[in-house]
């Protein structure tokens, strides 16, 4: 079994990210011929690529991956217009943290502390997973939580609607606008469904572990409630978005944390690449953490671009917001 290893502390630059981007297996030539392909790989099928089953009969996964995306879109403008408005303002600190808290609540059992006996070095080596997604939707936070329990690192390429990159991406290589995403360049495999995806992990990566229970079946029953609790932040394009930084940032969270759910929202918001460290109870990285932080707290934040590190959400979310505005023309892209 192959196994992520470790996180390379430097981040993967722009160039690098290109280089894994241009590999002919992520590329969609020809997407009839694509759709009626399957991956038999390590067991995997590619459910959502391919919309019928062998028998011919409709994919159900498709199907309620169809509906869901629906429903996002029609909720999206409703959830924006309570949201509160430009998320660069000033909030209500008591509101945003007891409704990202509930939230949390929600989902209490799963996304908090790493399940795996992690053998890993922190120090060593790149993620070989990078998750295309967006901060509100409930299928790509079940994926989050269980990358929490295995204690995997990613690069995350945020989605959110106007996304002015990352979407287009997905589009061309997968054949269609659905999220989560994920690319596994360890293996070559690349899966849309989050069912699929998070069995996947635990398979690949799980040293003979199943999903906890009930994380993939709670997802329709409280799923939901961070996207509505927090009115769809991480859901949208920020309308003054659009910097692009040389190098990745690196996020230390893990996916139920209250603060670091705030500052996830924000990265979306600015669809920022980052490199996720995933450092819940019993993490392997916390270690990593305390020795840049002194604490093994999260959510830190560290940006390489402007020597940025903070474990403060207001002070991130006011460096992500003031750095990363298009009214801001002092990083280099």
């Amino acid at each position: 079994m192959q196994s992520l290893g470790a996180i390379n502390l430097l981040p993967t630059t722009s160039s690098q990210h290109q280089r894994i981007h241009n590999l002919s297996l992520f590329t969609t030539h020809n997407p009839k011929s694509k759709l009626k392909s399957k991956s038999t790989r390590l067991g995997v099928r590619l459910s959502a690529i391919s919309p019928k089953n062998e028998d011919g009969s409709e994919n159900v996964a498709s199907q309620s991956a169809a509906s869901s995306t629906s429903f996002l879109s029609l909720l999206c403008p409703l959830l924006k217009f309570f949201g509160g408005g430009d998320p660069s303002q000033g909030r209500n600190d008591l509101i945003e943290v007891a409704t990202s808290t509930v939230s949390s609540l929600a989902r209490f059992p799963w996304g908090s502390r790493s399940i795996n006996d992690s053998a890993k070095d922190p120090v060593t080596s790149a993620p070989n997973l990078q998750l295309y997604e967006f901060e509100a939707c409930p299928f790509c936070r079940r994926v989050r939580e269980a990358m929490t329990e295995l204690d995997l690192s990613a690069e995350v390429y945020p989605c959110p609607k106007g996304s002015l990159r990352h979407r287009d991406f997905v589009r061309k290589t997968g054949g269609k606008e659905q999220f989560p995403f994920l690319i596994d360049s360890s293996t070559g495999i690349s899966l849309y469904e989050s069912g699929d995806i998070v069995k996947y992990l635990f398979k690949q990566y799980g040293n003979g572990r199943s999903p906890s229970v009930g994380l993939l079946e709670s997802t329709v029953l409280t799923g939901w409630v961070p996207t509505l609790l927090r009115a769809g932040r991480g859901m949208s394009l920020w309308n003054k978005a659009g910097i692009e930084p040389s190098q990745k940032l690196q996020l230390f969270s893990y996916e139920n944390n209250p603060y670091a759910r705030i500052v996830r929202e924000a990265l979306c918001e600015l669809e920022l690449p980052y490199i996720l460290q995933n450092a819940g109870i019993g993490s392997a990285n916390s270690d990593l953490l305390f020795s840049l932080s002194g604490s093994r707290e999260v959510p830190y934040v560290v940006d390489p671009n402007t020597g940025f590190q903070s474990g403060d959400y207001k002070a991130i979310l006011s460096h992500l917001f003031t750095t990363y505005s298009t009214d801001n023309g002092n990083v280099s892209a």
